[in-house]
């Protein structure tokens, strides 16, 4: 969720049932990481037909100095392995490229052109701010972008984009409509980025929604190394209403780790003030990471995409990371990059299983999608499904087709439900002023 002003990326902080109405991130060379000798591949050939391995890519950022996703290729090559040692899926190997985007736009369109050169059939489990670089170069090649993190708005308007969740949008306006009866002055801190500006439109939309104001806009950059003047800032506008607790929203991405140990020192010398936050900005490793119970984030509000990292639907993903990528802690089952990765692969594995023994290219796995296909991924999210009537196309974002959250608070250090099941953000994002 950050990234710098000169890309033109915009964005979409820091949680399917198919929806029937219509409503509508240094440049550094290519890296990539590799599950046997070679870059970054799981041994094997391009997908085509019969018995032929099918060869998709995950990329995400790694050892930058703003936001990092390891655990986003880590999880997909674990994923391949978990597969590959069950026999594939229909008879086929999986392969899996991996690629560090740099946080870099140029490396991102790097990325995105050795995809097409290596024939993948997917893009799959993804992080990248720089979705106007990577996007050109997938749609010459027809490669559909499948489960991408949603971090910007782009990824909800391109047409071979098929999003598993409902990114930032409707995480900020599903925080908003639960901070809005809870909370007096907001202030929402978030990266002096062109990904950032869209930021407070999100979530005045859903704090309207519930008859409150609209937040303070404070930016702050994407990569300092201290926040102490914008926390002392936060704290003053969010306090001014002696007669309501006001609540700060910190949306910095890594960086919002950060922020929160200057906000923690700061906080002493102010009237008490809640914290908030997205998912992505604060999940649940986050919230170890920062002390847990006698941390900063302890009674903090958090909106979601999926159920909280105890829920036993995780399962799944947990035996895999415990089967084949045991001791490996660039995977973090808590982690909000990781999950959406097993989310993405689901919907990976039911289309191939759908094609069958069928050929296996981009052109058919975009078809397949396109036709209908519903995915079950367990109860992590309602059932998805891409056919233009399940599409949110009134709400700005034409690729949108869950806008479904879970709304969370952290007690005694670990985060759990206040509501049961997911709340739907759809008309929330129809009102949005995103320009």
């Amino acid at each position: 969720m950050t990234g710098r002003r000169r890309s033109r990326t915009t964005f979409l902080p820091a949680l399917t049932r198919p929806v029937g109405r219509a409503l509508l991130p240094t440049v550094a060379l290519v890296a990539c990481a590799s599950l046997a000798t070679g870059c970054g591949v799981v041994p094997g050939a391009t997908g085509g037909s019969g018995g032929d391995p099918v060869t998709v890519m995950t990329w995400a950022p790694e050892n930058t100095g703003a936001t990092n996703k390891p655990g986003m290729p880590a999880m997909a090559q674990a994923y391949a392995r978990w597969i590959n040692a069950g026999g594939g899926i229909n008879g086929r190997k999986l392969n899996v490229l991996t690629c560090n985007d740099g946080n870099d736009s140029i490396t991102a369109a790097k990325c995105a052109r050795r995809a097409a050169k290596e024939n993948v059939v997917a893009v799959v489990g993804s992080y990248s701010q720089h979705s106007d670089s990577f996007f050109p170069p997938l749609e010459g090649a027809g490669i559909p972008y499948i489960g991408g993190y949603g971090v910007t708005t782009t990824e909800f308007t391109r047409a071979l984009s098929y999003p598993v969740n409902g990114g930032q949008p409707a995480l900020l306006a599903g925080l908003g409509r639960e901070l809005a009866a809870r909370c007096g002055p907001v202030t929402l801190v978030r990266p002096d980025t062109i990904a950032g500006d869209e930021l407070p439109a999100l979530l005045d939309a859903g704090l309207r929604a519930g008859g409150h104001e609209g937040a303070h806009d404070q930016r702050a950059a994407d990569d300092a190394t201290e926040y102490s003047g914008q926390a002392d800032q936060a704290l003053r506008q969010s306090s001014a209403d002696p007669a309501r607790k006001g609540c700060v929203v910190p949306a910095l991405g890594e960086r919002t780790g950060i922020f929160m140990d200057s906000f923690r020192r700061a906080r002493e010398s102010y009237p008490a003030v809640r914290t908030a936050a997205v998912f992505g900005s604060v999940d649940q490793s986050v919230v170890d990471a920062g002390g847990g119970k006698s941390g900063p984030y302890e009674g903090a509000y958090v909106t979601g995409w999926y159920p909280v990292a105890s829920d036993p639907r995780w399962n799944g993903m947990r035996k895999v990371i415990n089967e084949q990528a045991f001791g490996d802690n660039r995977i973090d089952p808590e982690d909000a990059g990781v999950q959406t990765t097993w989310v993405a692969y689901t919907v990976l594995r039911a289309v191939l299983e759908k094609i069958g023994d069928g050929e296996v290219s981009a052109t058919t796995v975009r078809r397949t999608l396109d036709r209908g296909l519903t995915v079950d991924t367990g109860g992590l999210t309602p059932p998805l499904r891409w056919r233009t009537s399940d599409l949110l196309a009134s709400s700005g974002f034409a690729r949108l087709v869950n806008a479904d959250v879970t709304q969370q608070v952290v007690r005694q250090g670990r985060l759990v439900p206040t509501t049961k099941g997911f709340t739907d953000t759809a008309r929330t994002l129809e009102d949005a002023d995103i320009g």
